[in-house]
């Protein structure tokens, strides 16, 4: 059994036809069904035919994956599928090998697997930096081993946490390269679809940056990073010590005293886990022991269900940041913080083409 990536996509536009369905795959509409393809050389020739002008490289590429969705991929496997939707990652079994959806009225929802999809709610901060690394590789399907891959999200589905990579003897890196032009991974086999290199998209980028985060905001520097954010944003900030908060990190108002309304009080949690309803309703509690008008809940790696059904009651009073929230609010303010926090966080502005072909 292994583990597969499968994305919906360029957009994310196949992600609640897939999570609905309980299906994954899609794509490629310009080919036809492959049920008779039994072999990867009937594949090939049904891409040629579909891409008579395509390049060598570009046929094998898409060859290979589908030949993995028409044969590889079978059931008891566990796809991935990188949501562009909401940032998040679904976790899934295959139940039901290669289908061919002729009558479906999308001509993208046609070559797909039947999935059990588990969970659509892993935050991307719940899994470390290489692990998102292998995940990020450059193609719409491909199987994951890198990094002890497998493992390691079969866990990231029983517990919701990733558990690092304590392989002694890592997976060697794929051999070959990407094309810059295509987003193309031509590997020593030019069909293989094993671990091929991520490239340089926005996704992996914020992943870079969610990483060094992690790595140097842990704890109370997050707690301080959050408040450096809101000041810039126009509030005046009291943080708490390191150390017990009673729950609350950060009181914050307008005005040259912190005084003026809206008034706010943050509670920070740096954890990678999700966020429980008990941390919610305290939360909500000191709101309104500190007669604040809002509060605002930084959970980095989000809320559990129960916790998201808890805020709903109070949207207009609470906000919940998650790692995503808190790298749009940096990005959006990153030239107005405080050079001691600019130092730590050491950024370039760049504009990077998004060469992803999922």
């Amino acid at each position: 059994m292994t583990a597969w990536i499968i994305r919906a996509g360029k957009y994310g536009e196949r992600e609640q036809w897939a999570l609905q369905k309980g299906l994954s795959g899609g794509g490629w509409f310009e080919v036809a069904d492959l049920t008779a393809a039994t072999t990867k050389d009937r594949v090939r020739a049904a891409v040629e035919t579909a891409f008579p002008t395509a390049s060598v490289g570009r046929v094998a590429n898409f060859t290979g994956q589908l030949w993995a969705i028409r044969h590889t991929i079978t059931p008891g496997d566990l796809v991935v599928m990188p949501l562009k939707t909401t940032k998040k990652i679904a976790l899934g079994i295959c139940t039901r090998g290669y289908e061919y959806r002729a009558d479906d009225l999308d001509p993208n929802t046609r070559h797909t697997l039947t999935v059990d999809w588990k969970t659509a709610d892993i935050p991307r901060a719940a899994i470390k930096d290489d692990l998102l690394n292998t995940i990020n590789g450059a193609m719409t399907v491909f199987q994951a081993s890198k990094n002890n891959a497998e493992q390691r999200l079969r866990r990231l589905l029983d517990t919701g946490l990733d558990p690092g990579n304590n392989n002694t003897h890592p997976t060697p890196p794929a051999t070959g390269t990407t094309t810059a032009a295509t987003g193309l991974f031509d590997g020593g086999e030019a069909d293989d679809v094993v671990d091929p290199p991520a490239i340089p998209t926005l996704e992996t980028i914020r992943d870079r940056v969610r990483t060094h985060l992690v790595e140097n905001f842990r704890g109370h520097g997050l707690t301080e990073l959050v408040a450096g954010i809101l000041r810039v944003e126009g509030y005046v900030c009291e943080v708490s010590p390191p150390g017990p908060d009673q729950g609350v990190d950060i009181i914050a108002g307008r005005g040259p005293l912190g005084l003026d309304s809206p008034t706010l009080i943050v509670e920070v949690k740096s954890e990678d886990g999700s966020i429980g309803s008990p941390v919610v309703r305290g939360l909500q509690g000191a709101m309104s022991q500190h007669r604040a008008d809002q509060c605002l809940l930084v959970a980095w790696g989000g809320l559990n269900k129960q916790a998201r059904a808890e805020i709903r009651t109070d949207r207009l009073t609470t906000r919940v940041w998650d790692a995503d929230d808190v790298l749009d609010h940096l990005f959006e303010v990153y030239d107005r913080l405080p050079d001691e926090l600019r130092m730590r966080i050491r950024l370039t502005r760049a504009w990077v083409l998004d060469e992803e072909t999922g």
